[in-house]
């Protein structure tokens, strides 16, 4: 009986046997590599470089008032045009001050006439004192007379040579070669010594001064060039100066420190430094905000990744790192100072470490990537 029912079995077995296997799936194949540039971490010397926030100056910012009171008659400069020393800028109506010079002429010629005067009575009366025709008190009246006068007529004179120098003051020229500014006054308007405001500036532009501050504890570390530049026997200068425009643009010339504030600011704890730079073509006005820039120190055998190999969130820095296996391991790191589109690492990497610059925002910790030389 048992024989009779094996068969079945048997092949009831080899069904369920055959259904199992067809209803188990394949294992799915590995994640493919995730293509990466790299970048092996350098060993270089790397130039420091600090930098502060300065404005923009001419050499000469002479600005121009009015020395007399009177209104204005003309305007004789283009604004933001190239002048010459002693260029005419302004007229001032001169009619007042040529009849006060003719007033202050007038007063000296009454004085001359009343030394003259005094003269003679002195001269008249000194033998007549003697024999006793005067008396002693009439001839000391006319020498006192005749000092008094010639007070006067000194008086007079310089009344008129003051009323001489206001009459040429009614033009007003150009101190110094340079570019005119904008006019803050108006023909017609009354002008005088008591303006708040200047009529306008002439500025000397080549070279164009630039002015910033330095920190207290910057200057006791510079404080020997400083020094040096100040008694003017340091030679050629030492720290070349960089200009970064506002627009990012790095100006073409270097420049150098040349004056030196005398104390340090109490309220800031700074210094005031200016540096020159050549300015040719007048390109640079005053006013212009600018950063300067300077290499102040070099570090020795630094670490270097580029800076686009760093990713920075919350103010933690940290790189991706490709081992030997190629699994992606992130690492915190300490950044360092930048030198163009490299960035100093002062902790975290080892030197020929492997870092992601391509790919970076595809990676993540323990993944497998597929490295190839950055191209750049």
């Amino acid at each position: 009986m048992r024989n009779q029912y094996l068969p079945p079995l048997v092949s009831l077995a080899a069904a369920i046997s055959l259904a199992t296997a067809g209803c188990q799936k394949s294992a799915p194949p590995p994640p493919a590599a995730i293509p990466v540039e790299v970048a092996p971490v350098l060993q270089k010397d790397v130039p420091v470089q600090s930098e502060w926030i300065g404005t923009t100056e001419g050499v000469i910012d002479a600005e121009i008032r009015a020395q007399v009171s009177g209104y204005l008659l003309s305007r004789d400069y283009q604004e933001g045009k190239v002048v010459k020393k002693n260029d005419l800028l302004f007229k001032i109506d001169p009619r007042p001050l040529q009849a006060q010079l003719d007033q202050a002429r007038g007063d000296l010629g009454r004085a001359s006439a009343q030394l003259q005067k005094t003269k003679q009575d002195v001269d008249r009366f000194t033998p007549l004192a003697k024999t006793g025709a005067v008396s002693q008190q009439e001839l000391d009246n006319a020498v006192q007379a005749n000092r008094a006068a010639q007070a006067q007529l000194q008086s007079a004179a310089a009344a008129v040579e003051k009323a001489k120098l206001d009459v040429g003051f009614a033009e007003i020229r150009s101190p110094i070669d340079g570019i005119a500014g904008v006019a803050q006054a108006q023909i017609g308007d009354l002008v005088g010594p008591a303006d708040p405001k200047p009529l306008t500036t002439v500025s000397q532009l080549d070279p164009i001064r630039v002015s910033f501050p330095l920190s207290e504890r910057e200057y006791l570390r510079f404080q020997e060039q400083i020094n040096k530049l100040a008694a003017g026997n340091g030679g050629p200068p030492t720290v070349r100066l960089q200009l970064v425009l506002a627009d990012g643009r790095i100006y073409p010339a270097d420049g150098h420190v040349v004056v030196t504030g005398r104390e340090i600011d109490q309220r800031t704890g700074t210094i005031t430094i200016k540096g020159e730079f050549p300015n040719p073509e007048n390109a640079i006005r005053p006013g212009q905000y600018a950063r300067v820039r300077a290499v102040t120190d070099v570090r020795k055998d630094a670490l270097v990744v580029p800076q686009r190999a760093i990713s920075e969130l919350q103010g933690v820095m940290q790189v991706a790192v490709v081992g030997p296996d190629n699994k992606v391991q992130f690492r915190i790191v300490e950044g360092g100072p930048r030198e163009g589109n490299l960035q100093v690492v002062e902790k975290g990497l080892s030197p020929g470490d492997r870092v992601v610059v391509e790919g970076l925002q595809k990676v993540r910790d323990g993944v497998v990537v597929d490295p190839k030389p950055l191209t750049e």
